[in-house]
């Protein structure tokens, strides 16, 4: 075992003899370790213009410090604090909502409703065909032949009246087609078929009704 102490390259990492400068292999340097121990700073030495000027610094460091601890503990006393006085901050209280006064909507009253007028009074309903009355009895009763049609007119008096609506209708649609016309005011009836003793017409206006039998004939 060789007493020559070995070395590592710092480059390629091959070992070679402590008393070689550089290494035989890729040729850098070896760097030689100093034995001198550093001396000391000046602001490490006491008595020295740096020493008191670190002392001073570390002083200062050592009250902002404290300061800054005291803010902060004073800061979270008033947090305790003002989370204590406030309802919120107690568990299980409950926080009663100012009370409202309800506003009452004023009322509106609706417009009083006009009521509407009565019905008008019918005194009678005259049936004409032309001038002639159809209604005044059995002998002013027409005859109509099979497929014959005849315009009946409805008039109500007293003469004057308006909104009136006549309603028609007969004992038998089998014998007579009825189509009123303007409100019932006119009515064409069209004989359908012979039938002895014909088929009752009726017409009614605001509860007045009045009414006459029309005969057929085959014509």
């Amino acid at each position: 075992m060789s007493m020559i102490p070995q070395v590592k390259c710092r480059r390629c990492g091959a070992s070679f003899s402590a008393l070689r400068s550089s290494c035989p292999n890729c040729g850098t340097r070896r760097v030689t370790q100093s034995g001198r121990t550093p001396g000391a700073t000046p602001g490490t030495v006491k008595g020295t213009a740096s020493y008191e000027r670190a002392e001073t610094n570390t002083k200062w460091q050592m009250i902002f410090g404290l300061i800054l601890v005291v803010a902060v503990i004073l800061a979270v006393i008033v947090m305790v604090t003002t989370s204590l006085k406030s309802p919120e901050g107690i568990p299980g209280s409950k926080v009663t909502p100012p009370i409202v006064d309800e506003i009452t909507p004023p009322v509106i009253e609706a417009p009083p409703t006009t009521p509407p007028p009565p019905p008008p009074t019918i005194e009678k309903i005259s049936i004409l065909f032309g001038t002639r009355l159809m209604n005044e009895g059995p002998e002013t009763w027409p005859t109509q032949k099979v497929g014959q049609e005849i315009k009946y007119t409805a008039q109500a008096y007293p003469v004057g009246l308006t909104g009136l609506e006549f309603k028609w209708s007969t004992s038998d649609d089998t014998v007579f087609e009825l189509t009123p016309e303007e409100n019932g005011t006119y009515c064409t009836i069209k004989c359908l078929k012979h039938q002895p003793g014909g088929a009752k017409i009726t017409i009614e206006c605001f509860g007045k009704t009045t009414e006459f039998n029309i005969y057929t004939s085959e014509g």
